[in-house]
This record gives structure tokens, C-alpha cells and sequence, in this order.
């Protein structure tokens, strides 16, 4: 058989071992995806498009009012961007993967804020590029600038930033990120914003995009999408927004590739924008699940976390258990049958757990209930 791509020797799948789908009995604190259905209007505006036939190839980038729709919800931001300058992409991992290929050489090394979303290390490596990975300060998770500026060398080229954070619920603050800018600007580096969680923040400060600082706006690359927000995970639809001459260059990484997202999604992507009252519901019963988890996870024995800002995880410290994370999640599910993932999947995320909240508050109270027992029984 001939050789394949050396590439794909050094990348693995992220979380994937610990998010195959349990026995019926286990309670999953592991999938980041919102329990709610699609709302309604969003699901009549698809059927609509269907029933009228617009099931066609289309404009590559994304139909002109969706594009334009995006820029719209991004300018509630201070994210100011011409709906030309955006394309709507199959997901917000194929935007980033887009973002990525605009900017990203082999050789090129693209700083992360570790521990980080594993998919960022495995596409940065797939382009040839290096991920350096950076530590977060501890224990509250937010950038540690002073240690960002070190890692910068001649090959550097990129920061990947994401806030609300996956997996460890921090949101950076407005200087965190001017201080981000600022470095970028000093070292000529592109920031590539992973804003899919900016609709769920918790905290006292919101998200802020980089593009609210002087020197942002042109070299920033904004990636988005209605997975998390909108309860829309399974319609892989994301948006990709940025300066006219990187877009061109995702533009081209589009037409190369999947063409266009699907056509009769695109009107139904245009009404989710438009809604308030069924996204703020889901955010505030978030909001609820938060203080509600975190209370359970504080009453664990040898666990500790803190209280998580946005998104819907929480990154806890293990190690006051005595066992390693592989250890507290493969036992976990099989004597509490509680499913969780280690955080060691990820660079520096050694003795840590990601635990998701985006599920019932029967299953939130029932899985600590378990951990709970568990961890007793051990003591």
C-alpha cells in the first residue's frame, strides 16, 4: 500500500476514547452540546426552504443576507466587519480549519493558551505548523501574558484565543485581551478568535473581541457558529469573519472544498439571529446549572474547581484524591458510572477533569450524588 500522510501520525482525536456513548445507567458529564432542541422558527424556516425547492448550488461564501445577518449579530460586539468579508462555513471546526489554512505555513508556530481544545493542536499540526503550547495561570484559568510574550520566537505567526473557554469555562477580561492585541500587534501575529460561546457568559465581565482594540481589527480572524448558542450542534453551520484580504484566501479554501454550506439551512441560520427570547431561556437555565453544579463539584472530597465564567464546563483539580485524572475517569465510569474526561487528553491538563453541565439538573444532582458516594467510599 502506498505511504500515507506522515501528518497524521503525531495528531490524535482529542476527547474521542471518552465520549463513545456509555451504558444506559452512566450519567455523562462530557459532551459540549446544549440539551435543548432547535428552536421552533428556526426548524420552520429550514422546512420552508426545502418545501420551496432551494435545495441548489448557491453563492460560495453564504447567501448575501446571511452574510449580512452575521455581520449584524457581530456588531453587538464592536466587531465591525462587512457582510462581504464574512463566509458562512460547514461548522465552526471547518471555519477555524479555514482561518488556519488563510494564514498558517508549514513551520509556522501558533501559540495556544493550555491547557486548550484539543482539535486546535491536531489542525495547527495537519498544516504543517507547530502548536506551542502556553500554561493558563492557575487556579483561575485566564492568560498568563507575561509567559505569552515568552513563548513568541521568529517563527511565531498566530495566538488562537477562546473566551468563553473550552474546556475550562474562563472568560478573559477586556485588558486580558487588549493585553493579547497589544502582544500581537508588537510581535506582527495573527489572532484567531474562537468566539463560539460568546452568547453564554456568566461572570461580571463579558466577551470581549480583540477587535475592539486599536491595532485588532486587521489581524483578526473571527470564527463563530450556532452550535452552542442556538442548540444547533447537529446543522454544522459556522461563520468566518475578518480583513478583505484574508477572506479572499478562505474564500478560495471554501470554493476548493465543500462549495457552500447547505442552501436550504442558510434561511433557517438567518432567523436564528433574529431570536431573543428562546436564547436568552437557554442561557439563563445555564446560568442556574452553573451555581447548581459547582456547589456539587466544591462538595467532593479532594476535587476542587473554580467557579466557572461562561460556557457550560468546569475544569476540576483531582489531584487531591490521590489518583491521576486517567484514573479518577476510567473509575469514575466504572464504579460511580459517571462518565467524565481526563484532562491530560490536553497539554497541561494533567490531574484536571472536564466535566460538562450541559445536561438536566436531575442528571447534574444524580452524577454528583455518585461521585460523591464513590469518593467517600475511598477515603
Amino acid at each position: 500500500m502506498p505511504s500515507l500522510n506522515s501528518a497524521f501520525s503525531q495528531i490524535g482525536r482529542g476527547f474521542a476514547a471518552f465520549l463513545a456513548p456509555p451504558a444506559p445507567d452512566v450519567i455523562r458529564f462530557t459532551v459540549g452540546q446544549p440539551d435543548f432542541d432547535t428552536p421552533t422558527p428556526v426548524v420552520d424556516a429550514a422546512i420552508g426552504s426545502l418545501r420551496r425547492g432551494e435545495t441548489t448550488y448557491t453563492r460560495s461564501q453564504g447567501s448575501e443576507t446571511l452574510c449580512q445577518a452575521v455581520s449584524q449579530h457581530l456588531s453587538k460586539f464592536e466587531i465591525d466587519v462587512d457582510g462581504n468579508d464574512v463566509v458562512i462555513a460547514p461548522g465552526c471546526k471547518q471555519a477555524l480549519l479555514y482561518s488556519m489554512m488563510a494564514v498558517i505555513e508549514p513551520g509556522d508556530e501558533v501559540l495556544l493558551l493550555a491547557p486548550a481544545w484539543p482539535s486546535y493542536d491536531g489542525m495547527v499540526k495537519l498544516l504543517g505548523g507547530i502548536p506551542i503550547h502556553v500554561p493558563v495561570q492557575r487556579p483561575d484559568y485566564h492568560p498568563d501574558i507575561e509567559a505569552l510574550r515568552n513563548a513568541v520566537t521568529s517563527k511565531t505567526k498566530a495566538i488562537i484565543i477562546n473566551s468563553p473557554n473550552n474546556p475550562t469555562g474562563a472568560v478573559y477580561t477586556s485588558e486580558e485581551i487588549k493585553q493579547i492585541v497589544d502582544l500581537a500587534v508588537d510581535s506582527d501575529l495573527w489572532i484567531l478568535d474562537d468566539m463560539i460561546y460568546s452568547t453564554l457568559v456568566w461572570g461580571e465581565h463579558t466577551y470581549t473581541s480583540p477587535n475592539s482594540f486599536e491595532g485588532g481589527s486587521d489581524r483578526t480572524l473571527t470564527i463563530g457558529g450556532w452550535s452552542k448558542g442556538w442548540a444547533m450542534t447537529g446543522w454544522r453551520l459556522g461563520w468566518i469573519a475578518g480583513p478583505s484580504e484574508a477572506m479572499e484566501a478562505v474564500k478560495t479554501c471554501q470554493a476548493s472544498s465543500a462549495t457552500h454550506v447547505a442552501t436550504f439551512l442558510m434561511p433557517a441560520a438567518e432567523v436564528a439571529l433574529t431570536l431573543e427570547d428562546e436564547i436568552a431561556a437557554m442561557a439563563d437555565s445555564f446560568a442556574e446549572r452553573r451555581l447548581l453544579f459547582h456547589k456539587g463539584i466544591d462538595s467532593l472530597p479532594g476535587v476542587a474547581a473554580p467557579m466557572p465564567e461562561g460556557a457550560f464546563y468546569i475544569l476540576a483539580d483531582i489531584s487531591g484524591t490521590g489518583m491521576n485524572d486517567i484514573e479518577f475517569a476510567t473509575r469514575a465510569l466504572n464504579e460511580a458510572k459517571v462518565q467524565v474526561i481526563p484532562g491530560s487528553l490536553m497539554l497541561g491538563g494533567d490531574n484536571l477533569i472536564r466535566m460538562s453541565y450541559a445536561t438536566s439538573l436531575d442528571d447534574l444532582e444524580e452524577g454528583i450524588r455518585r461521585l460523591r458516594t464513590w469518593l467517600n467510599g475511598l477515603i
